[in-house]
């Protein structure tokens, strides 16, 4: 998107300089207008190159520490731009402090904050310049920053219940693998030699596991390189928006990881809801945030359906009820909310609650998770020893016959 260097007149005849991205010159002039600012002339800046920089994007926890930062500044009287130049400053992630630098700049030329930052869409995403922007609209910046700092640790929170639910299991079982493969590929072949210069018969067990050590050891190589490659041809697929739809339908249906993950979109779902609602940001709005923030396209799909029924009349419920994907319990107390006046109060209850059942079920999964990980371990490797020395036990009770 092309950034341009405008000068403009506000109402009071005030001339303002600034910079500010749009797609054309006319968009600019359009969005300028929606804030009763005229266009009076738009050069577009040549962008430079910028030489490598180390480091990436700032991390959820950086954008949640800065915004509680600038809460507690804003609340205390501290000028806006003091506080941007401030919070710029003692950041240690310099693509946010370069993004914060540049934020300052476009404030002191006029722009809005929610304008400013919505120019550095990879650290603030739609939801956070859309409550930026209902702030400043309603004059209650402080308690915005105060709301998006508890709702981004919420998620944050979030995430690491998935990581705890995933990532520990497959890593387990990935340096399980691993270690079961270099005990065929490496030590197994020692003792096959062995029993070959023993001229003794092989028990069953040994021959299995003695031919899996001769197919690791044959096609090994093969193995990784094609798991590598459907590893990358899965990554393709899934960046489709069929494969996405397709694997995260699969992942919702999961037997083990699926009631957990529709808990954790439940949670998601009602708590930014909750979160927009409250800083009062319209709904149709926030459904479409809502929707492009879920992690998941059956989740979006069904967030936007409810989207497109709230337009054409209708209330939230039905279509929440015939998407399939929320409980109907949720859909029940998000109903009374609706018709009670109070939507903003039970998404925020149903979102405390599914939070702690988040807690609980990544709770019990580990418990049950890692009883299971080590007997199934414990047996391969167990049966692969004992196939082995089993030869040697048949062998030394021949000869003390």
């Amino acid at each position: 998107m092309p950034n341009f260097a405008f000068k403009a007149r506000n109402r009071q005849g005030e001339t303002l300089l600034g910079e500010r991205m749009a797609d054309s010159r006319q968009a600019l002039a359009l969005a300028l207008r929606r804030e009763q600012i005229f266009l009076l002339d738009a050069q577009e800046k040549k962008v430079a190159r910028k030489s490598f920089e180390f480091g990436g994007n700032p991390t959820p926890k950086d954008i949640a520490v800065f915004t509680r930062q600038f809460s507690v500044m804003i609340d205390a009287g501290v000028p806006l731009v003091q506080c941007i130049e401030l919070l710029a400053s003692t950041q240690a992630n310099k693509k946010f402090a370069a993004a914060l630098k540049a934020v300052q700049t476009e404030v002191e030329s006029g722009n809005s904050l929610a304008a400013s930052m919505k120019n550095h869409q990879r650290i603030f995403d739609d939801l956070y310049t859309n409550m930026v922007a209902a702030g400043e609209a309603g004059g209650i910046l402080d308690t915005i920053f105060q709301r998006l700092s508890m709702y981004i640790e919420k998620n944050v929170k979030l995430k690491r219940a998935v990581q705890s639910a995933m990532v520990y299991p497959i890593a387990v079982v990935v340096i399980a693998s691993g270690v079961i493969t270099l005990i065929l590929w490496k030590v197994v072949p020692m003792f096959t030699e062995l029993f070959a210069s023993m001229g003794v018969d092989l028990p069953l067990p040994t021959r299995i596991v003695i031919g899996a050590s001769r197919f690791v050891g044959g096609y090994g190589l093969f193995i990784a390189i094609g798991l590598v490659i459907l590893g990358f041809l899965f990554r393709a697929y899934y960046r489709t928006p069929k494969g996405r739809y397709t694997a995260d339908g699969l992942i919702l249906k999961a037997p083990v990881f699926g009631p957990l993950l529709r808990k954790i979109a439940v949670a998601r779902f009602t708590q930014t809801m909750a979160t927009l609602i409250a800083s009062g940001v319209p709904i149709l709005d926030c459904l479409d945030i809502t929707a492009r923030t879920s992690g998941n396209a059956i989740i979006e799909e069904a967030i936007l359906n409810v989207k497109k029924a709230i337009s054409e009349g209708r209330t939230i419920v039905d279509p929440l009820r015939e998407s399939g994907v929320f409980p109907s319990m949720v859909v029940s107390m998000i109903g009374v909310g609706e018709q009670a006046g109070a939507l903003e109060t039970m998404l925020t209850k149903i979102a405390t609650f599914y939070e702690e059942e988040v807690d609980a079920a990544v709770g019990d999964l580990m418990t049950a998770l890692e009883p299971m990980i080590i007997v199934i371990l414990g047996t391969t490797v167990g049966g692969i020893v004992i196939s082995m020395y089993m030869p040697i036990f048949t062998l030394v009770g021949q000869l003390s016959k």
